[in-house]
C-alpha cells in the first residue's frame, strides 16, 4: 500500500509585533540622533539639499504655501491631534475603559514631554532664509508636528481596531491617519521650518512610543489587569 504523500513543510510567517516595531524604530531615531548631535557630514548634506530644492519650489508658489499652512497650522497643527486624543480619552472613559483612556492619556503627555526633552537636549536650528516663507520657534529636532501627528494618528487607530470597528471605517481610518503623519512632515519640510531629518526623526520617536506603549497596555492587561473599573 503506497504511503501517502507528504505534507510540503509550513513556512514559519513572520509578524511583527509592537514591542518589536517600537524596539527597531527606536533603535533607528537613536541612531539617527547620533548622526544629527555629531552633524554628520552626508546626513547635513542631504538636509540641505532637500530644503533648498523645496524652498526653491515655496518662494515661487505663494497659493501652493497658504494651503501647506492651512495644513500644518490648523488642520494637523498638534494642538489639533491632542484635541483629538482629548476627546478620545473622554469617550473612552466614559465607555468606562478607565485604564485604558488613562493610559492613552499619559501617552499622549508623555509625547510632549519626550519632544521639548530632546528639543533642548540637541538644540538644533531650524533652516534659515532670506526670504522665508513661514517661521517657527524653538529647536528642530525632532519635528514636534511629524512625532505629535505620528502618536495620536497611531492611538487613535489602536483604539478603533481595539473597539472593533468595520473592514470600511477601517481601511478609511488607515487612510486618514498614514495621509495625515506623512502629509504633515511634508508641509513641514516645504515650508522650510524643518530639516529632513527632524521629520524622519519625529516619526521614528512616535512610531516607538506608541509601540512600546500598546506592547505595555497588553503586558498589563495579561497580568490581570484592568484595575481601575467604571463604578455602576
Amino acid at each position: 500500500m503506497p504511503s501517502p504523500p507528504l505534507a510540503p513543510p509550513g513556512r514559519t510567517r513572520f509578524r511583527a509585533t509592537p514591542f518589536g516595531t517600537a524596539t527597531v524604530c527606536a533603535a533607528l531615531a537613536l541612531f539617527l540622533l547620533v548622526l544629527v548631535a555629531v552633524r554628520w557630514s552626508p546626513l547635513m548634506s542631504v538636509d540641505r539639499t532637500v530644503a533648498d530644492t523645496l524652498h526653491r519650489s515655496a518662494v515661487t508658489e505663494p497659493g501652493l504655501v497658504h494651503v501647506n499652512r492651512i495644513l500644518t497650522d490648523w488642520v494637523w497643527d498638534p494642538w489639533t491631534m491632542r484635541v483629538l486624543i482629548a476627546v478620545a480619552v473622554v469617550a473612552v472613559w466614559w465607555r468606562g475603559a478607565r485604564d485604558l483612556a488613562l493610559w492613552v492619556a499619559v501617552t499622549s503627555v508623555l509625547s510632549a514631554l519626550l519632544q521639548q526633552g530632546l528639543k533642548s537636549a540637541v538644540g538644533r536650528e531650524r533652516p534659515r532664509w532670506p526670504d522665508p516663507v513661514d517661521s517657527a520657534h524653538y529647536a528642530a529636532f525632532p519635528s514636534g508636528h511629524a512625532m505629535t501627528a505620528t502618536v495620536s494618528c497611531a492611538l487613535l487607530l489602536w483604539l478603533l481596531r481595539r473597539h472593533g470597528t468595520g473592514p470600511l471605517v477601517w481601511r478609511t481610518a488607515l487612510v486618514v491617519g498614514w495621509v495625515s503623519v506623512i502629509g504633515v512632515g511634508v508641509t513641514r519640510l516645504y515650508l522650510g521650518v524643518h530639516w529632513l531629518s527632524d521629520v524622519l526623526g519625529g516619526w521614528l520617536l512616535g512610531a516607538a512610543l506608541v509601540g512600546f506603549s500598546v506592547a505595555g497596555f497588553a503586558r498589563y492587561e495579561g497580568r490581570g489587569g484592568p484595575v481601575l473599573r467604571r463604578h455602576s
